[in-house]
């Protein structure tokens, strides 16, 4: 049987992210240190394990499917949570759901507005999974080139992206891959080009609660103006250290919510409950804990960059949110052919996993993608093998 041949054009042109194919490679080379993947290290918090642990053996009703829009009392915490921070009055019942992670959010989001023919304006370096999303829907991704000396958005280049055929434009800001929090005013510009054009936006706010120096990151779901072309996309993974629980949740006006919730019955039925049992004691108990975590980052943030800026060939834009960077690598001409090597050579020869800076745009190339999620100690370790290899060039 020629398999090729009978799949879908949908999973042809898509493809797994270098996020997970550098991991696998390390993982035949042996003794890396990762700076690769995003994911905090910090556990689950004991608060969070305790409710959860408290309510499977309580409550009989913690290990069976929730109500498919998510369990009422996590919908109306989340709905809290955005009129408190965003002061966007969201209806609990009507305009939140709960998903499994923010991936399952922007992929009801994709599903639901883009179809063959579609333009989705991706800032681009991107994430690529909204690419891969965006392909999936059978759409077309059209970058708009974030500006290359900082890494901030360009509201002109979005402009000059749209066409009749734009149905969205994604926006997610702090960035990844490359630390930024967009200006307002840039934002701004953004919200009124797609209320001209009847354009949707995509508000992917996975890292909204991490900005550092004493920064907040302006969110468009802020936006009253913009709400009939908005849909929010929001995680608990980054913020509350839940990763690997996978829960999030959207908020859309309820016409467009309750279409999104026929691709949501559809992949999912609903996010597992014990997982949105974690998410609201997350959300209700205490906060030093995530106040705590979001310190730890910003002084491993300050870590990375000092020690990428005292090595020899490496350049990077300070970020100022998330937890990755941007390191420009300054090879001799002709020493590696893109960033997917330069990534691969930094396996084999140094023993550290970063993220090539390729796979999130043509932008990237040149450039590896860092992550300081790991702790201070990783950081060094992989910082002392980096250093020691780039003195070797």
């Amino acid at each position: 049987m020629d398999l090729e041949a009978r799949l879908s054009r949908r999973v042809k042109q898509i493809k797994i992210s270098a996020t997970k194919e550098m991991p696998m490679i390390a993982a035949q080379v042996g003794g890396c240190v990762s700076l690769g993947q995003g994911i905090p290290s910090f556990k689950t918090p004991e608060h969070v394990v305790d409710a959860v642990c408290r309510a499977l053996r309580e409550d009989a009703s913690a290990g069976k499917y929730s109500l498919q829009p998510g369990m009422p009392a996590l919908r109306r915490a989340a709905a809290e949570l955005l009129l408190a921070e965003k002061g966007l009055p969201a209806d609990a019942e009507r305009e939140v759901a709960i998903t499994v992670g923010g991936m399952e959010g922007l992929l009801c989001a994709m599903l639901t507005l883009i179809g063959p023919g579609d333009e989705v304006i991706v800032p681009e370096p991107f994430y690529p999974s909204h690419v891969e999303q965006i392909l999936m829907a059978e759409g077309t991704p059209v970058f708009a080139p974030l500006r290359r000396a900082d890494w901030s958005l360009d509201p002109e280049a979005i402009e000059a992206a749209v066409t009749p055929r734009t149905k969205a434009i994604i926006i997610s800001s702090p960035h990844n891959p490359t630390g930024a929090v967009w200006a307002k005013a840039d934002l701004l510009k953004v919200a009124e080009l797609a209320i001209r054009h009847g354009v949707f936006v995509i508000c992917d706010d996975t890292y909204d609660a991490l900005t550092y120096d004493g920064e907040a990151a302006f969110s468009l779901s802020s936006l009253p103006e913009l709400r009939h072309l908005l849909i929010g996309v929001f995680s608990f993974s980054k913020r509350f250290a839940l990763t690997g629980w996978r829960v999030g949740f959207l908020w859309a006006r309820e016409a467009l919510l309750n279409q999104m919730l026929k691709i949501h019955d559809a992949a999912a039925i609903c996010a597992p409950t014990p997982a949105q049992i974690a998410a609201l004691a997350s959300l209700t108990g205490p906060q030093d804990v995530f106040l705590a975590m979001k310190a730890e980052l910003e002084k491993r943030r300050n870590l990375i960059c000092q020690r990428l800026s005292a090595m020899a060939g490496m350049s990077h834009v300070r970020p100022k949110g998330a937890f990755y960077v941007m390191a420009k690598v300054e090879l001799p001409q002709g020493a590696v052919e893109n960033s997917r090597e330069l990534a691969i050579r930094l396996i084999r020869e140094a023993k550290v996993i970063t993220i090539p800076g390729g796979a999130f745009g043509p932008g990237g190339e040149g450039h590896v993608r860092l992550s300081f999620g790991g702790d201070e100690a990783e950081i060094n370790e992989a910082c002392d093998r980096l250093a020691a290899w780039s003195a070797q060039l």
